[in-house]
């Protein structure tokens, strides 16, 4: 059995039916994110259901038509991606993904993700992958806009869901559009930048209730890391505490909610150990009961350490 390492205490698997027990306890911890989104977590509530839903999966990877994985983070399931869709005739194949709140917020499940598609399009020639996702899941939505996935149109009143029918979303990425988005660098190298990106950025996360992880931003930093606002009186400049504190309570507060911030494009360039990737992003959220939403530009430093690649400085500037 692989394993592919996410991060120092992070590691990607297949899941298989052996781990049923471990399984189900890990979706009964998730259930409040994924049930509403993801079949067979709504039908995974006992041993016996977990078993076939994993053995189903199983059945699917001995065709060659679908595959799942397991995300475990300290020893813990906390979450995984799939293959719920895999067709070579084609060259067709949809990727999905599912996280408890433990494994939220740290770029794990985007760097699973960029896993799939690595393998999808490098290893077995997949054309396109694509991803489905209901057009009221504003998550999973993020999710694949900070994978570079363009969205191609909604199937209107597509999905089933408890006695109403739901819009589904329609994503996807093509194998030259990948391949030119990491051409620049080494995969491993901008995999890693990547990964720091999504969980800085998701760090910030409210949406649906979720509990941000604006602690995280330390793991993604080297200790002396310096992040600095241009605004139209001048630079305001933060160690990591000053940046932090008074983020985390402005999220948790109830002042501002259903905030999250996603890359609609960058450019990496790396130089042996050190890196640079100029960023355009775009936020939203509810500031004091107001919705709003936004958009403005990064530029981030990287630093290769003993411990990997790790920021060293973020500049932003709000349009």
């Amino acid at each position: 059995m692989f394993v592919l390492p996410l991060r120092e205490r992070a590691q990607l698997r297949p899941l298989e039916p052996a781990h049923a027990q471990e399984f189900l306890e890990h979706i009964d911890r998730a259930r409040p994110n994924v049930d509403p989104w993801i079949p067979w977590a709504t039908f995974s509530t006992d041993l016996d259901s977990a078993t076939a839903t994993l053995q189903r999966y199983a059945d699917r990877q001995a065709r060659d038509t679908g595959r799942i994985y397991g995300i475990w983070l300290d020893g813990t399931l906390v979450g995984g991606v799939m293959f719920t869709r895999f067709d070579t005739a084609s060259g067709n194949c949809e990727i999905g993904c599912w996280s408890e709140e433990a494994g939220s917020g740290q770029g794990l499940v985007n760097q699973a993700c960029r896993a799939l598609i690595d393998w999808a399009f490098a290893e077995r020639g997949m054309s396109r992958v694509e991803w489905l996702v209901s057009s009221v899941n504003t998550r999973s939505i993020e999710a694949a806009r900070r994978l570079g996935l363009t969205r191609d149109g909604v199937l209107r009143k597509h999905t089933p869901y408890r006695g109403e029918r739901l819009d589904t979303e329609v994503w996807s990425i093509l194998s030259e559009e990948w391949q030119s988005a990491s051409a620049p660098t080494t995969t491993t190298d901008k995999a890693e930048l990547d990964r720091l990106m999504a969980a800085f950025l998701g760090a910030f996360d409210n949406t649906g209730g979720a509990r941000p992880h604006v602690d995280a931003i330390r793991e993604v930093f080297i200790p002396q890391g310096m992040i600095i606002s241009n605004t139209a009186s001048g630079p305001v400049v933060y160690d990591l505490d000053a940046f932090i504190e008074p983020r985390e309570k402005m999220l948790t507060d109830g002042t501002l909610t259903q905030f999250s911030e996603w890359e609609v494009s960058e450019r990496t360039e790396i130089f042996e150990s050190i890196a640079h990737r100029t960023s355009e992003y775009r936020k939203s959220g509810v500031h004091k009961g107001e919705p709003f939403d936004g958009a403005g530009r990064k530029m981030t430093q990287f630093v290769q350490t003993s411990a990997g690649w790790k920021m060293a400085s973020l500049t932003w500037e709000d349009e």
